[in-house]
């Protein structure tokens, strides 16, 4: 199932079944979008991602940061990563992640994608730092990209096309019985910067 940015009803689940996946469309405007991408890019203390395949460090085109309300840790691809103190852009994109959705979050995960080359691969947001099916609000500047969902059991899929400024909301039992991934293409040359506000518990 393909979806795009048509009448917009964020209380409607975007899957079929065994989770909660609620799409909000613009929560910034083009002016706000292209202010908070061009702050974040310049600003953030960007690191490039490491993960751990096959008993083999590998590190990533891709850019990520950690930032969070204390230094919490937060392991995920067996790399342990602790978090920055809150910069004033994050916490007033915070403040309006958690106005429209009324969760809240204590975290922030950000990922750089220099274009459409970089992406992320088929995986699930389950680690045991977080909140059990705890919200995960995933807000998207810069380059307009695809974003896809697989079934673990039946290997269904839904496509989504995130816009800048657009938000998404996964929740419930998502994480659990999907998969999720940023495919690669041809098409995107320019970059792109995804928030994800998350609940750390540890």
């Amino acid at each position: 199932m393909e979806l795009f940015e048509l009448g917009i009803d964020h209380e409607r689940n975007l899957l079929p079944k065994d989770g909660i996946v609620n799409y909000y469309g613009k929560l910034l405007n083009i002016k706000q979008a292209e202010y908070y991408f061009d702050k974040l890019l310049k600003n953030t203390k960007w690191r490039h991602d490491t993960a751990v395949i096959f008993g083999k460090k590998i590190i990533t085109k891709r850019k990520v940061a950690w930032y969070g309300d204390k230094p919490f840790e937060y392991t995920y691809s067996k790399i342990t990563k602790q978090a920055q103190s809150w910069t004033k852009d994050l916490l007033e994109l915070k403040t309006m992640v958690e106005s429209k959705t009324g969760e809240t979050f204590n975290s922030c995960l950000l990922n750089l994608y220099h274009s459409g080359s970089e992406g992320m691969s088929w995986h699930s947001d389950d680690e045991k730092d977080l909140q059990e099916n705890g919200a995960i609000a995933s807000l998207s500047l810069g380059a307009d990209r695809f974003f896809v969902f697989k079934h673990k059991g039946t290997k269904e899929t839904v496509r989504l096309y995130l816009t800048s400024g657009s938000l998404l909301v996964m929740k419930g039992s998502t994480q659990a019985h999907w998969l999720h991934q940023l495919p690669v293409t041809k098409k995107v040359s320019t970059p792109r910067i995804n928030l994800t506000f998350r609940t750390i518990v540890n």
